[in-house]
């Protein structure tokens, strides 16, 4: 995963469509208990690595409302894991092949985004 949706989101659900991956569901279908704005999915975000920017950001009228986060690899397996047990996420969770862990099912993430940045969750520019 490389973007999160944060609470300056207005809820307007214009990013859910656009979403390649379907990675994106409202706050009504987050499964967040008690979320209050559109969720991001980690273990289904691609960061549309294949556009010029994520499709979620270049729809999205609310500036800072969708920013980088760490990579979805092995390496950041621990980040996600903690984050998940947090309730900050709530990756999914197979029957037979346990959760959706970057060590099992890492995704495509742009290079060009520094760690400091995506540390800093700073805003997806267009």
């Amino acid at each position: 995963m490389a973007v999160m949706i944060t609470d300056l989101c207005i809820n307007c659900d214009s990013c859910i469509d656009e979403c390649p991956a379907t990675a994106i569901v409202s706050a009504d279908d987050s499964p967040i208990e008690d979320a209050e704005y559109t969720y991001v999915k980690p273990e289904k975000c691609i960061e549309c690595v294949d556009s010029t920017m994520p499709k979620c950001a270049d729809v999205c009228p609310t500036e800072g409302a969708i920013v980088w986060d760490m990579p979805y690899t092995s390496e950041y397996n621990n980040y996600y894991i903690s984050r998940n047990e947090e309730g900050i996420y709530n990756i999914r969770i197979h029957k037979k092949q346990g959760i959706f862990s970057p060590e099992k099912k890492p995704k495509p993430f742009r290079e060009v985004i520094t760690i400091a940045q995506r540390e800093a969750h700073e805003a997806v520019q267009i």
